[in-house]
């Protein structure tokens, strides 16, 4: 490891960052060096920006991920160099994203995406994930221990989701079922540091790549044709919760919003056609799917 690269590491380190962004700033350094074959220390601000040009023109990147290339240089260059920064414009630019709505999936197709995958684990990976709105990297680094079942607690504790905050979310009798059943097979308290879902081979947690493999996988399988990745079980959790009647301020504090209007923009992906059942619990969201099909 070079010593800019361990620089970078302690920096984010020592502010809190999470693993996932310091793995995805260190990539991104990583990749433009090899394209200058020089160190991200020696490029100038107009270098890192046409760098940031040539991976939209030529590697067709979305400006999200271009992005990254934006927050690790700029990061890079005013917490680990010492080069005097002044004002925005001796920062490499962050691109304005399209703010797109996300396509959801209907109960339906959500039930055969289920019933679809052919790995039980990633499975239940992600049931969970669509019954507590969960991102992939919270999915990933559940243990045992965050899963509270008793019946006047009833929550899933969220260890340093995104902005290294802990939080909780609905845990419902449906995924209770699933995830004893689940424990039962792949005798998760057994293992040396109690995850969820790990890989039975290397005892660590599934790798994200994998997961969202098993997830195209099921997704082509029950010949779903929107696009999305994973993420999109959390958008259908917050977007299924609100047709269900719970208030915006509860799906905002289980998602682990900072603010109510992040949480706003799923009013505008209701379907004025669901009507809940009366009887039906609305925070059990894997009851309210169809039963037969994704057992």
């Amino acid at each position: 490891m070079t010593p800019l690269r361990q620089q970078m590491l302690d920096a984010m380190t020592v502010r809190g960052f999470a693993a996932r962004t310091r793995e995805t700033y260190v990539e991104a350094l990583a990749r433009m060096a090899r394209y200058f074959k020089r160190s991200p220390a020696e490029l100038s601000v107009a270098e890192i920006e046409a760098y940031m040009v040539y991976l939209v023109k030529e590697r067709k990147l979305s400006f999200s991920s271009v992005n990254h290339v934006a927050a690790a240089s700029r990061f890079l260059f005013t917490h680990v160099l010492d080069k005097p920064v002044q004002g925005d414009r001796a920062l490499p630019p962050v691109a304005r994203t399209p703010q797109r709505r996300p396509e959801l999936l209907a109960r339906e197709q959500l039930a055969q995406l289920f019933a679809l995958c052919k790995s039980p684990m990633t499975r239940t990976l992600l049931q969970t994930m669509y019954a507590c709105g969960l991102r992939i990297t919270e999915g990933l680094a559940l243990r045992t221990d965050d899963i509270d079942s008793a019946p006047d607690r009833m929550c899933v504790r969220i260890v340093c989701g995104k902005g290294s905050v802990d939080r909780y979310t609905v845990l419902s009798p449906t995924l209770v079922g699933l995830l004893r059943e689940h424990c039962r097979r792949y005798r998760c308290r057994q293992h040396p540091r109690h995850w969820l879902f790990a890989n039975p081979d290397t005892q660590e947690p599934l790798s994200t790549s994998g997961v969202q493999r098993h997830y195209a996988a099921a997704r082509r399988a029950a010949g779903i044709t929107k696009a999305g990745s994973t993420h999109t079980l959390r958008h259908c959790f917050a977007t299924h919760l609100l047709e269900a009647g719970v208030d915006l301020h509860t799906i905002s504090r289980l998602l682990g919003h900072q603010h109510l209007q992040t949480t706003s923009r799923y009013l505008h992906l209701i379907s004025p056609q669901f009507k809940p059942p009366h009887t039906a619990d609305p925070l059990d969201l894997l009851a309210g799917l169809p039963q037969p099909h994704w057992h």
